[in-house]
């Protein structure tokens, strides 16, 4: 207990003086000494920099998305972790080459805009059609616009993201703003961005590759211009031009690497970050940081010669903006290994602080996740939200039935930054980055020495939990009830 106190002084005074230099900390347990690597100087910052500044933005998809992935197998194999690349195929090619648009009528100007994912494109020529204003796109406010909706570019009116809050709100709500318009025959969407300063950002259409509308964000001045033009009874058309790369299914690829197991080798821990990003900022909270992070973990189990019990694998998941495709994709591929994974986590909320970890609505692994981390509790307080998360790489693990953690952040500046041109190498906490690594790693090496207590659930277990509005509503949000009624998705017993 002394030296665990001890431990926890020196890291503490670390980070209180912004130093990574090598201190003398007591390392007398392999967490201990993995702990203090990573909070020292690695290179975990640089690989951020090369991945963010120099590969940029990650559509899967696209080039840049390519560079990556071999960027990222070739750290792994410096590192002289196992690795290797998983194929898994991706439904459809959506990439946006450009988007420009005018208003036109009583008052004319350019706007900046940019497509929503899975958004139509349009000709050469673009489309013109008469704008509206939708409001904030309630039923009453298609019930106002009445048939003049028809054949129109809707703009829907959004409040300024603060926090993570928000953007969950602007997922939920655009479901409903999206089934509204489409019966009421628009032309297509145009929402008005909801983040100060000029900057654009991306939000899949809640139909995904079904949708057959364009759909645009428009800058927040530029927006609230059109909308004050219309609202003082101005008559405004919108011509778009929206030049697209689209096409069928394709292959991409995940990229694993593996640290095997000294005692029990067939039994597999598995974290993970994704590797790919929308390509209007550069993908740094979201979500290369957290990729650097898995690297780095590795890295530095790898260098400190640590054998686990259990076989850690280290997940660079790709496809997971359009759908979670690359993670969906391993369950398949390794379905017959899904009853020896122990846990999966995704960590894919930024570079604010781990506050703790969402256990999926499972509470029998409360206490396992307490005990991993006790060798980081100076990083904390720690506190578990016990309820399933839909939107990142945990969900097909849990549609199996295999335990999932998703860790949970202080909101830093996420919400702001997500999917925008913003998601910039600067906005990252850097400082921040290495004490998630330090307590991440901790909760990987817990979970590959603890005794399991738990099992997979089967589909009924799962559907237990689909059947509350927690899990439920997430899913039709995503556009993933579908699936799992028909059994296209997630497990079949």
């Amino acid at each position: 207990m002394f030296r665990n106190r001890i431990r926890q002084v020196c890291l503490l005074s670390i980070i209180t003086l912004g130093s990574w230099h090598t201190v003398a900390l007591a390392q007398d347990t392999d967490v201990d000494r993995l702990v203090a690597a990573l909070i020292g100087d690695t290179p975990m910052i640089e690989d951020l920099r090369q991945l963010t500044d120099e590969i940029g933005g990650r559509p899967t998809g696209s080039a840049a998305n390519e560079m990556s992935i071999e960027w990222a197998f070739d750290k792994f194999v410096e590192a002289g972790v196992t690795v290797q690349k998983e194929a898994f195929t991706m439904p459809g090619l959506w990439l946006e080459r450009a988007s420009r648009a005018r208003v036109e009528g009583d008052v004319s100007f350019d706007v900046r805009v940019a497509a929503m994912p899975f958004s139509a494109g349009t000709s050469r020529n673009g489309i013109k059609a008469p704008l509206v204003d939708a409001g904030r796109g309630t039923k009453e406010d298609f019930s106002r616009l009445g048939g003049s909706a028809r054949g129109a570019f809707a703009l829907v009116e959004l409040p300024e993201l603060i926090d993570i809050d928000g953007l969950f709100r602007e997922y939920f709500d655009a479901v409903g703003i999206e089934s509204r318009a489409f019966d009421s025959g628009v032309a297509g969407i145009v929402y008005q961005s909801s983040r100060p300063n000029g900057v654009l950002y991306r939000h899949n259409a809640s139909l995904n590759l079904a949708n057959e509308h364009p759909l645009l964000v428009m800058e927040r001045g530029d927006a609230a211009r059109v909308l004050r033009l219309l609202r003082a009874g101005r008559s405004l058309d919108l011509r778009a031009k929206i030049s697209l790369r689209t096409g069928g299914p394709y292959e991409s690829y995940n990229v694993i690497g593996e640290i095997r197991g000294s005692e029990r080798p067939n039994e597999i821990v598995i974290f993970g970050a994704h590797l790919d990003s929308w390509g209007l900022g550069t993908g740094a909270n979201d979500n290369g940081c957290n990729v650097v992070m898995m690297i780095d973990i590795a890295r530095q189990m790898k260098a400190l010669g640590i054998k686990p019990a259990r076989t850690i694998r280290f997940a660079l998941w790709n496809g997971e903006e359009q759908l979670l495709h690359g993670s969906r994709g391993y369950t398949v591929e390794h379905a017959g290994e899904l009853d020896d994974h122990v846990i999966t986590c995704s960590i894919d909320i930024g570079s604010g602080r781990i506050t703790g970890f969402f256990t999926g609505g499972r509470p029998e692994l409360l206490a396992p996740v307490a005990r991993a981390l006790e060798p980081v509790e100076s990083f904390g307080p720690f506190e578990q939200v016990d309820v399933p998360i839909v939107g990142t790489d945990n969900y097909d693990f849990m549609m199996q039935g295999v335990a999932n953690l998703v860790g949970n952040h202080e909101s830093y500046n996420y919400g702001p930054t997500y999917h925008a041109s913003s998601d910039t190498f600067d906005k990252v906490d850097q400082a921040q980055l290495r004490v998630n690594a330090a307590i991440t790693a901790a909760l990987i090496y817990g979970f590959a020495e603890m005794e399991v207590t738990w099992k997979r659930h089967s589909r009924a277990e799962i559907q237990r939990m689909v059947n509350t509005p927690a899990l439920g509503m997430q899913m039709e949000s995503f556009g993933l009830m579908a699936s799992w009624k028909d059994g296209t998705r997630g497990r079949s017993e």
